[in-house]
């Protein structure tokens, strides 16, 4: 998994890998060069008292050494260069994949694991590739190029190897097994303290209000808890490692010199030999025990790899078709029709759909209303329109076209919608505004805020169009939020306008202005209203009552209240006989 990602995103950098291969060749070749300098200088030089050889060879040594840091600062620079490339490619690749998700695929992984998969996961796999150019390139030619010398050096010496590194890779492999499940599960357990963590940040006015701030303190605590046990379980495992690992390389250096120094004694080896083959035996241990790291980083890596490639092989379920068709050309004030054919819509796996067979046609020009109780399915219609789900059976069409053979850009571009929770941008009022039209000048933004009934509040504010807008617009009401997203979505040239339940929490005389301009800002588009008050729809040209995801009344206020007891109960509830009438 890890290593066809890599592959995949490492491929437009392969001029900086090849460099780093050969940089690390170079380096690695410098590196096992210098022992057998070592070696030449002892036994030719120090042992005879030869003090011109010793300054020739320390040159060549300095040289080597020279050519050898040179190689190593250029390989670190470009592999770090790849290995950052190439995270920055799979962070963009998971965002713009998400981006393209429907409203299912995001609920299938959901926020926290999606936020974690394309930051922290991503880390892993940048970390790793960068050791990977740094470490992993060098050990195996450090490894195979110290056998080769060791055994020049002494071929009987050499056997000590056939007992030392079998022993390391066996207690190295021990501990990368017990590792990987416990990385596995770091990663899920991360995505728990992410998901804990957003849903207090976001919920804190519930938290405070029910005064559960000690439970959420808990709750927290215990996925904290859950995640600091699996990094200890990791610690142990690493803390056990190395002791050992030092003590199997300080074993084999002992046993070098102790039975190197028999052999020197018999006359069978030289001293300079001896310190060299000691080098090389330290070099091809340390090439072990860094390959084995990376190793140890790796099975996480995979994890990580494992995550991010799950969503980026997620196909989206809201395609463009091959041959999309065009809708007709945009002006404002056309409107498009908009028809519901059975339209039916069910989750994957849910046992009953959430909406059933719903047929309806609202003409460009007039206001359609939605009202029902909760779970009724009414924001599951809104999002139908604009293709942010696909229905399960049945069509829907917008200029006469099935949707599905749209361009999903394209519809979006002539559907303005205002969403039933009022999410604004972090920036400013005039930033926010412009989310939907980046060209508006700020007579027009000052025209929708108007129209939305939000002119006021704004211009109270300091800066006016410059004031500040904080993360999800935490710094205003929440009938200021939506206020200003309605303007938002005014602003745009739209065909169809979408709201779902915007106007909720505007107080009755702010609701009232907004309903009554509301024909005249959309310039006769075609208007769709979800509403939980009676009041805010009563004077729509036509209203769809839903109850349990199926429509059970269709027409207008007073049609209604004589044929559909659903909404008799539902104004009755809200409004007396008198204000019903």
């Amino acid at each position: 998994m890890l290593v066809s990602l890599l592959r995949r995103f490492l491929r437009p950098y392969g001029g900086a890998v090849v460099a780093v291969v050969v940089l690390q060749l170079v380096q690695s070749l410098a590196a096992l060069t210098l022992p057998s300098l070592n070696a030449d200088i002892i036994d030719h030089g120090v042992i005879v008292g030869d003090t011109g050889y010793i300054l020739r060879i320390g040159v060549v040594m300095l040289g080597v050494s020279v050519v050898q840091g040179i190689c190593a600062i250029a390989a670190v620079y470009f592999g770090s260069r790849a290995a950052m490339a190439a995270g920055r490619d799979i962070r963009a690749a998971v965002f713009g994949k998400v981006q393209r998700f429907s409203a299912a695929e995001v609920g299938r992984f959901g926020a926290p694991s999606l936020i974690t998969r394309s930051t922290n996961d991503v880390q892993q796999i940048q970390m790793v590739t960068a050791m990977t150019f740094t470490i992993m390139v060098m050990a195996p030619i450090n490894m195979i190029g110290g056998v080769i010398m060791a055994l020049r050096q002494d071929i009987g010496l050499s056997a000590l190897l056939l007992v030392v590194v079998p022993v390391l890779l066996v207690v190295l492999a021990l501990g990368i097994r017990r590792m990987g499940p416990l990385f596995r599960q770091m990663q899920q357990r991360i995505d728990r303290i992410n998901l804990v963590l957003r849903e207090q940040i976001s919920g804190v006015r519930v938290v405070r209000s029910f005064n559960r701030q000690p439970t959420e303190r808990d709750r927290f605590e215990g996925a904290n808890q859950e995640l600091y046990g699996t990094a200890l379980g990791v610690g142990r495992v690493m803390a056990l490692l190395f002791p050992l690992v030092q003590l199997i390389i300080g074993a084999s250096s002992v046993a070098v010199v102790w039975f190197g120094a028999g052999r020197i004694d018999a006359g069978d080896m030289d001293p300079g030999a001896l310190i060299a083959f000691l080098s090389y035996l330290l070099q091809i241990l340390m090439a072990v025990m860094m390959a084995v790291m990376m190793f140890m980083m790796v099975p996480r890596a995979e994890v990580a790899a494992g995550r991010v490639r799950a969503v980026l092989d997620v196909e989206p379920a809201i395609l463009a078709p091959e041959r999309p068709r065009s809708l007709p050309e945009p002006g404002r004030g056309r409107g498009l029709t908009v028809e519901l054919d059975g339209a039916t819509f069910g989750y994957p796996g849910a046992d009953e759909p959430v909406l059933r067979d719903v047929t309806l046609r609202l003409s460009p020009g007039t206001t359609t209303a939605v009202i029902g109780s909760t779970g009724s399915g009414k924001s599951t219609l809104v999002n139908l329109v604009p293709r942010l789900i696909d229905v399960t059976a049945g069509a829907v069409r917008v200029g006469g076209i099935d949707v599905r053979e749209l361009d999903p850009g394209e519809l979006r571009e002539r559907v303005a919608v205002v969403p039933q929770k009022a999410y604004l941008f972090s920036g400013t009022v005039a930033s926010t505004l412009r989310h939907g039209r980046p060209d508006a000048t700020d007579e027009q933004l000052w025209r929708a805020l108007e129209l939305a009934q939000a002119r006021d509040f704004v211009e109270a504010l300091e800066a006016g169009l410059e004031a500040p807008v904080e993360q999800g617009g935490s710094n205003f009401s929440g009938g200021q939020k939506q206020r200003l997203a309605i303007a938002r979505a005014l602003l745009r040239p739209a065909d169809v306008y979408l709201f779902d339940d915007s106007f909720s929490a505007l107080d009755f005389a702010t609701d009232a202005r907004l309903r009554a301009d509301l024909p005249a800002a959309t310039g006769g588009a075609t208007i769709l209203v979800v509403g939980q008050r009676v009041a805010s729809i009563r004077d729509a040209d036509q209203i769809v009552v839903l109850d349990d995801g199926a429509v059970v009344g269709l027409g207008t206020h007073t049609e209604l209240m004589e044929t559909s007891e659903t909404y008799r109960e539902i104004v009755y509830s809200q409004l007396s006989a008198e204000e019903a009438a």
